[in-house]
């Protein structure tokens, strides 16, 4: 049926050697966000509804949103929707041709994709605390 080829070819198993480019890494952050994204939609939710569920439900929500960590997690949730936001416009920028999809321009809006989210995060902060 058919031949069974050797292949000879290296195996690097070591993920702390692997260098990924700017691009990839922006894709793959993307991809995390979008998830972390979805996660939050239902925590989101969840504390919308008890928020009008009744007065009761509505000082239990605020209360919760008074802890630090919580703060923080929704400091994070905002990071994670600004990241994907930003790089959803990049992607869609590159789509539509307004971005030529070479490897400098790919590099050079990856990174100002970084910058813009550094920026929102800070916002998002100040927002949030």
């Amino acid at each position: 049926m058919g031949k069974t080829v050797k292949k000879q070819r290296p195996v690097n198993l070591d993920l702390t050697t692997i260098r990924f480019p700017v691009t990839a890494i922006s894709s793959i952050l993307h991809r995390v966000t979008g998830v972390i994204t979805l996660v939050a939609v239902g925590i989101l939710l969840w504390l919308l509804g008890l928020s009008l569920s009744s007065p009761e439900g509505f000082l239990q929500a605020a209360a919760i949103m008074d802890s630090f960590f919580v703060k923080f997690i929704m400091w994070g949730i905002l990071t994670a929707l600004a990241f994907h936001t930003v790089g959803g416009i990049r992607h869609m920028m590159m789509d539509f041709g307004f971005l030529a999809e070479t490897m400098d321009v790919g590099r050079r809006s990856a990174y100002l994709s970084f910058v813009i989210t550094v920026v929102l995060s800070i916002l998002a902060g100040v927002l949030v605390w």
